[in-house]
């Protein structure tokens, strides 16, 4: 008796592998990076570039604005990476400021190529409104605030105010990915030979929006985001004069960024800019003081990941020194100047 095998064609096997292998060749990533008015590349960005990095693909970068050019021969200097290839100006006031309707159609017109696999861009307010809107227009579903790459298609990202990590594995032609910058290192800086080119031309349709004007805090204090040291104050202050009494100092001892829950910005001791937790930015320093806050679920999302954290709280069972490396019970009024004077000293 006589079986018949099935055997796979090895001319559909050779396309197959052929079809994995170009695949594999034009795997490449775009990183949107944003500037300064003066051409210096944010801090988030260079987050973001250091995240793309890790995904093993050849990267091309994307500069927006009338600071292209500028941002571009920084980043040629300090870039940091073999995986640099390409960098795409697209230098034109339409740009400035970032509005999501004007660099929508940007992003969407380099994404065409095939080339590209994965879109990334930093979790900050201008990624955040252009991240969604191209995923709608591709119909891909983006992967936001991740905080760990795994490979090129498998990513971390917290869930419920951060008590919860995803593994989210996505199967998308092109992936679209928004970083959490405290979660990964900035790209380190040394020259790079990636080539310089500019970005097609675009045709923008009449914007329904139009910029105004911006009032920005201006402090000779390291920017929250970024610092290596932060101290933060909370509902125990009890008002704005003691915000400013305890919280200053203590900050000016030490070098650091002033940060503050969103009970003492909601009650007016500072700034909502300075609101760190869920609703507010995400911060992992080296330091992180917590002065006289609690350690709601919301504010923990947003400084969980600081490498040192010291609370200081007149409450024992306050759930911050659950987190907490070290921690200090009593008296703020006390505690507070006692430390600053001590860190001044030391100076």
């Amino acid at each position: 008796m006589f079986s018949m095998l099935r055997v796979p064609s090895i001319s559909g096997s050779l396309k197959s592998a052929s079809r994995t292998l170009i695949t594999l060749r034009l795997a490449s990533t775009l990183v949107f990076l944003e500037s300064s008015r003066d051409g210096k590349v944010l801090q988030s960005s260079l987050s973001a570039l250091s995240a793309a990095q890790q995904l093993g693909n050849p990267v091309t970068a994307l500069f927006a604005g009338s600071s292209a050019a500028t941002a571009a021969e920084e980043l040629k200097s300090t870039g940091g990476s073999t995986l640099l290839k390409k960098i795409i100006v697209a230098d034109s006031k339409t740009y400035d400021n970032y509005l999501p309707e004007a660099l929508t159609p940007l992003a969407l017109e380099i994404l065409k190529d095939p080339e590209f696999s994965h879109f990334v861009v930093a979790s900050s307010a201008v990624g955040k409104n252009l991240l969604p809107r191209v995923g709608a227009l591709l119909d891909y579903q983006p992967i936001c605030d991740v905080t760990k790459i795994v490979d090129s298609s498998t990513f971390i990202r917290p869930i419920y105010a951060g008590n919860a990590l995803a593994t989210v594995h996505c199967g998308q032609n092109k992936k679209l990915v928004s970083i959490r910058a405290s979660s990964f290192p900035a790209a380190s800086a040394s020259a790079t030979a990636a080539s310089v080119t500019n970005a097609p031309e675009v045709q923008i349709s009449d914007l329904t929006v139009q910029w105004e004007s911006e009032n920005l805090v201006k402090s000779a204090r390291p920017d929250l985001g970024s610092a290596s040291k932060v101290v933060s104050g909370g509902r125990g202050l009890k008002n704005k004069e003691t915000f400013d009494k305890l919280v200053t100092p203590l900050a000016d001892s030490l070098g650091a960024a002033i940060g503050a829950t969103r009970a003492a910005v909601d009650s007016g001791f500072c700034d909502n800019s300075l609101q760190i937790g869920q609703t507010g930015k995400v911060v992992a320093p080296d330091l992180y003081i917590a002065v006289g806050i609690s350690g709601a679920i919301q504010h923990l999302a947003g400084m969980k990941d600081s490498k040192v954290i010291v609370a200081i709280n007149n409450d024992k069972e306050a759930p911050i020194f659950q987190v907490a490396d070290y921690g200090l019970t009593g008296d703020l009024n006390e505690i507070v100047p006692e430390l600053t004077e001590k860190l001044s000293l030391n100076k």
